[in-house]
C-alpha cells in the first residue's frame, strides 16, 4: 500500500514576520537608522529598522519565496524597513518569472505604492527591474510623470528605471530623463542622474554623453557631473570640470 506524503504547509506572512522579529538587533538598527538618514529633517525621517542586515533579509525573501503578490503587497506596507526590502524582493522575484498579463498586475501596484518605496536602497533594488521591466518596450510618458512628483522617490524611480533601457543600449529616454530632473534641489537625484549618465557613457556611448554634458554643463549640479564622469581618465575628468573639453 502506498503512503501518500504529508503535503508541505505553505508558508504565511505571520511566519515571515515571526522570523523578522526573532532576527531583531536592536544594536544593528541604531547603525542602519544612522546611515539611512532617519533622524528630523533628514531624508528618510521617521523610518524604522530591526537591525536585520541586507543578507540576512535576502534569505527569508528565498525562503518565503512562495509568499502571493497580495501578502507581498500586505508586507510592503509595514513600517519595518527590513519587511518592505524584503516584499519588494519577493515582487521583483515574481516580477522575473510572471508571464504578461502578471507583470501588468505587479507594476500597477508597485506604482500604486510607491509611498512605502521610500528608501534609496528600496528604489535601486527595484526600479530599473519592475518599472523599467514594465515599460521597454511601451510609452514612457509615466516615467515623465513621475519626474514631476513632489515625492522625492518617485522622482529616483523615474530615473533608475531608465537604467534597464541603457543596458540595452538605448539612451534617449535615461537623456530626456536626466535633463528634466537637472534642476532638482535634492542630493539624491543629483547623484542618481549622475549615475545614469555615467552608465550611459560607459554602456552606450561616450560621444552621446560628452555631447550632453557640453549642452547642459553650465546647469548641472556638481555632484551629477562628477558622478557622470567617473569612468574617464584622471585628465579628461579634470578638464570636464574646469569646462574645457
Amino acid at each position: 500500500m502506498k503512503i501518500k506524503k504529508r503535503a508541505e504547509k505553505e508558508p504565511s506572512l505571520a511566519e515571515l514576520r515571526l522570523e523578522f522579529k526573532r532576527n531583531a538587533n536592536p544594536a544593528k538598527a541604531a547603525i542602519l537608522s544612522r546611515f539611512f538618514k532617519t533622524g528630523k529633517g533628514e531624508y528618510a525621517q521617521g523610518d524604522r529598522f530591526l537591525g536585520l542586515t541586507a543578507p540576512q533579509t535576502r534569505l527569508l525573501a528565498c525562503k518565503f519565496r512562495g509568499l502571493p503578490d497580495k501578502a507581498a503587497i500586505a508586507l510592503l506596507r509595514s513600517p519595518w524597513h527590513e519587511e518592505r526590502f524584503c516584499a519588494l524582493l519577493m515582487l521583483t522575484d515574481n516580477f522575473r518569472r510572471a508571464n504578461e498579463k502578471k507583470k501588468g498586475e505587479i507594476y500597477r501596484e508597485y506604482i500604486s505604492n510607491t509611498r512605502f518605496i521610500n528608501n534609496w536602497d528600496l528604489v535601486d533594488l527595484t526600479a530599473p527591474e519592475i518599472v523599467g521591466g514594465w515599460l521597454k518596450d511601451k510609452s514612457k510618458k509615466p516615467l515623465f510623470k513621475l519626474t514631476r512628483s513632489g515625492l522625492l522617490w518617485e522622482r529616483r524611480i523615474a530615473i533608475l528605471a531608465c537604467f534597464n533601457f541603457i543596458k540595452d543600449g538605448e539612451s534617449g529616454t535615461p537623456l530626456a530623463i536626466a535633463l528634466e530632473l537637472l534642476n532638482d534641489d535634492q542630493d539624491l537625484i543629483h547623484k542618481a542622474v549622475g549615475w545614469m549618465l555615467r552608465e550611459v557613457g560607459k554602456r552606450c556611448s561616450k560621444r552621446i554623453l560628452l555631447d550632453f554634458l557640453r549642452t547642459n554643463y553650465s546647469r548641472m549640479p556638481r555632484t551629477a557631473l562628477r558622478y557622470a564622469i567617473e569612468h574617464f581618465p584622471d585628465k579628461k575628468r579634470k578638464a570636464i570640470l574646469s569646462g574645457k573639453f
